[in-house]
């Protein structure tokens, strides 16, 4: 593994974004990297934590499980508390019944996307003494082999969730068609955006609803340039590493 590598993929993928934030005419550091460590190596991971990457996502319960022992094991070797701040986020598809062994691990999940499963959340915070920041995830693409609430019912789950006791409800994620051109997930990014405006306009939400989780390694510019506020990247940090 090459850390010189990653830490110019990193610094390339920093100053992307950053450009990307001046383009919308916003302030680069209203835009959070989240790095995705889906099948990369551990130590790949370690580098970047190292390199000062704290925001990390997964997309699967039982690799996050493994994850953050490995990591923590390994960090609490090499470092001195570092593994105390990292913050990791639920990226994948969750399922009722890994909402409770997920809860001591993260800081955000991205892809509630059903009454029952933002309550199971709800119930499993609430026992664990915790308010849980999520993102709803919504389906802009309309592709049905994808999870995510549909728009139209945007307004409706929002209006139900913001009514649950022990989560913060924080915005909104979708993911684009796969494209070979980043501008052709303009049309997805920039309905989530209108989709969130509504829910803001219509007094749904409290005031911390304020994210928009969209972008990948393939458009987080287009994503930024539409209003995210997280972007979730990995094969750009990690390429060639």
């Amino acid at each position: 593994m090459s850390k010189t590598k990653l830490a110019d993929n990193l610094k390339r993928v920093r100053d992307r974004i950053a450009a990307a934030a001046v383009r919308a005419k916003r302030k680069p550091e209203s835009v959070r990297l989240v790095c995705v460590t889906k099948g990369r190596p551990d130590a790949a991971v370690a580098a970047a934590i190292e390199l000062g990457q704290i925001d990390l996502g997964e997309s699967r319960v039982q690799d996050l499980q493994t994850r953050v022992a490995k990591l923590s094991e390994y960090l609490t070797r090499r470092t001195s508390g570092l593994q105390l701040s990292l913050q990791w986020h639920m990226i994948g598809h969750l399922q009722r019944n890994k909402v409770k062994p997920l809860l001591p691990m993260v800081h955000m999940i991205h892809s509630v996307d059903t009454l029952r499963l933002a309550e199971s959340v709800d119930q499993a915070a609430g026992k664990g003494g915790r308010k849980m920041p999520l993102l709803l995830e919504v389906n802009c693409s309309e592709e049905p082999q994808k999870f995510g609430v549909a728009v139209g019912a945007v307004e409706c789950l929002v209006e139900q969730v913001a009514t649950l006791p022990n989560v913060e409800l924080r915005g909104l994620m979708t993911m684009a068609p796969h494209a070979d051109r980043a501008e052709d997930s303009r049309t997805c990014f920039a309905r989530l955006r209108e989709v969130f405006e509504d829910v803001v306009r219509a007094g749904r939400a409290g005031p911390g609803f304020r994210d928009l989780s969209m972008g990948m390694s393939q458009d987080f510019e287009v994503g930024i340039e539409e209003g995210a506020t997280i972007v979730r990247i990995g094969t750009a940090i990690f390429e060639g590493v």
